[in-house]
């Protein structure tokens, strides 16, 4: 048994950290999402007024047969209050299944409305929002917030007035049976209410804080269940760490659980405790009344029927309150995600550009990660920042603050770019720029002259082309795959393409074919087919502007080979920007752009930045005379 003082504890919670208190905006923003399901909602009250009265019926039949039927020997009578007890039931449960099937239309309809809601507007936010966000806290966000919600409107709406129905009615009924008894009944109302406000907002409290805990108990399941987080984890041997951290995680949401449920317990404990006193007392008084002749024996048994119907709504209705403030932590956590401000946003009136020439401009840019990208989902509950980086680029920020600073160049249409410089140097951050992963911090990206931040999405996207380093295919057949970059693509095309990026062969050796599965994240394929079919994917998209990370370092000389006559083919009277990692490229390059500490050093063909004898110089002493002997 729970003391006292252990029940205090439990009720306890930081004051500090307390949720806001529910406001009038927070309500009529949630039943804005019931507004659309009018005609169900209204069907519900119809439906909840018919039970709700009728439900009120068979205390008075039980006093008519009591006071009348009984009492006047009338088996006629007898017989029609009999069968007026079984209708009523199988009345109720006819239009129950009515307000069943307009509650699940209701409900299911607000759920698919939060999830496209909030999964149209995850897809708009800029490639910074993911890296500090785990996927699993997402996938919280968008399951369990997402039902929590839609029971807010549904189940506690609905039990909410059907229940302030069912009291109102029930009381007038009581008035005119007997108000003195009544009166007696009615007292217990203030100590319901006491109850309600002081368990509901601990109990939302508890709530919020359970919810945020199964969100990291989430991203800790999908990062160690992942095909690459279960590799890295057997690698290095460490199942027993991750067993022991899912195991705290897991352990905080079962102790926040029992706590809810202690407390909820408790409260309907009290709640009982409440009811059956009442119920003794009006029957103490009822039974002296009916000895005294002052009201009829069917009069109390009807009295005490109305008081398990009044009773139980007015349990209900103290617990809809707690229910309510609970359940709302889900709208709470789903409008935190929806208010996050597009750190990339569409313009206003956006351009959508024609035939793309495919000049490109970096005009005085300077960018850094932290002013483009400073919040994930992680700093939605306002607590600040989590522990994750943007990419390698972040690590690697000059004194300024800055990953680029006042970096300017021309690339002319057709043209080939490649990008050098030491690892961290900016040059991935100079190409997520392009396609807008991010947005500049100063200066302008331009495409034929038209700011990429005017542009509309859908055409820059047309227009820009991207090979990672890092291949991501989805877990679908390789023709899906490929589909992704033209969905109405032919299958000529389809093989046009794959032989162009040199993969065509290797897919018709497949049983399946092009209907192979490739597994999760590609991983049934070796590296090297994984980056050909990458490279199929984009030559079917047809872009103006090709940005390569070139992804031939860590391939095996074969596969190398394969990869870089596609890229050859890929880059053909197309403007490229290559972040470069052959001496091949570099000599095919039109310019070279020499990138160090966020800056361009040197401008220049090779042997232009070998007569320098500068950075470029250096990084060829370090990183390329290997190759280029190997070439020769």
């Amino acid at each position: 048994m729970m003391h006292g003082s252990n029940f205090g504890a439990f009720l306890r919670h930081d004051d500090s950290q307390a949720p806001p208190p529910i406001d009038r905006a927070l309500l009529k923003r949630v039943l804005a999402y019931a507004r659309p399901y009018r005609r169900q909602l209204n069907l519900v009250l119809i439906t909840i007024f018919v039970i709700s009265s009728l439900s009120l019926v068979p205390p008075l039949l039980m006093r008519s047969l009591i006071d009348t039927a009984i009492e006047n020997k009338d088996i006629r009578l007898v017989t029609f209050l009999g069968l007026g007890m079984v209708a009523v039931p199988l009345i109720n449960g006819v239009v129950g299944v009515l307000q069943r099937r307009s509650t699940a239309q209701m409900g299911e309809g607000i759920i698919f409305d939060l999830r496209q809601q909030l999964f149209d507007h995850l897809q708009s936010m800029s490639l910074g929002f993911y890296t500090n966000t785990k996927t699993g806290e997402l996938m919280s966000r968008l399951n369990s917030d997402v039902i929590g919600a839609q029971q807010a409107v549904t189940t506690t709406f609905v039990s909410l007035v059907s229940n302030i129905f069912t009291v109102i009615a029930t009381l007038v009924i009581m008035f005119r049976l007997e108000w003195r008894l009544t009166m007696i009944s009615v007292a217990m109302v203030p100590l319901f209410i006491y109850a309600s406000r002081q368990v509901g907002g601990r109990l939302r409290a508890v709530r919020r804080e359970q919810m945020g805990n199964n969100a990291t108990m989430n991203g800790i399941m999908q990062e160690t269940l992942s095909v690459s987080g279960a590799l890295l984890v057997k690698l290095f041997g460490r199942a027993s760490y991750e067993s022991n951290r899912f195991g705290e995680s897991a352990g905080e949401v079962r102790d926040l659980g029992i706590r809810q449920a202690v407390i909820g317990r408790w409260f309907f404990m009290a709640l009982g405790l409440l009811s059956a006193l009442g119920t003794a007392v009006t029957f103490w008084l009822g039974a002296v009344f009916a000895i005294n002749d002052i009201i009829t024996i069917g009069t109390i048994v009807a009295l005490g029927a109305y008081l398990g119907i009044l009773y139980g709504p007015l349990t209900a209705l103290a617990n809809a309150r707690v229910e309510f403030t609970t359940s709302i932590v889900s709208f709470e956590r789903v409008f935190e995600v929806l208010d996050l401000p597009l750190d990339v946003p569409e313009a206003e009136t956006p351009v959508t550009l024609g035939d793309v020439s495919g000049s490109v401009e970096f005009r005085d840019v300077s960018f850094a990660y932290d002013a483009s990208a400073g919040f994930g989902l992680e700093s939605v509950p306002r607590f600040g920042w989590g522990e994750s980086g943007q990419a390698d680029d972040i690590l690697h920020q000059g004194s300024s603050g800055l990953t680029l600073e006042n970096v300017s160049f021309v690339v002319e249409p057709g043209q080939t770019v490649a990008l050098v410089g030491p690892s961290g140097a900016g040059k991935t951050t100079m190409t997520y720029l392009v396609p807008r992963l991010y947005d500049v911090t100063d200066g302008a990206v331009l495409i034929d002259g038209v700011d990429v931040r005017s542009i509309s999405s859908k055409s820059l996207s047309r227009a820009v082309g991207v090979v990672t380093q890092e291949t991501y295919l989805f877990h679908d057949t390789i023709e899906a795959n490929l589909r992704y970059a033209k969905p109405d693509a032919t299958l000529e095309e389809l093989r046009t393409a794959a032989a162009a990026a040199n993969i065509l062969d290797h897919i018709d050796s497949l049983p399946d074919g092009f209907a192979t599965r490739v597994g999760e994240r590609g991983y049934r394929l070796s590296g090297g087919e994984k980056q050909r079919i990458a490279i199929a994917r984009v030559i079917l998209k047809d872009p103006s502007i090709l940005i390569l990370d070139e992804a031939t370092s860590h391939l095996d000389s074969q596969s190398e080979a394969l990869v870089q006559e596609a890229l050859e083919r890929v880059m053909e009277n197309r403007t490229s920007l290559v972040i470069a990692h052959r001496l091949s490229t570099i000599l095919d390059a039109d310019v070279i752009l020499v990138v160090d500490n966020g800056r361009i050093r040197e401008t220049g063909t090779h042997e232009e930045l070998l007569a320098l004898s500068g950075l470029y110089a250096s990084l060829f002493e370090t990183q390329f005379r290997d190759a280029a002997a190997q070439d020769t």
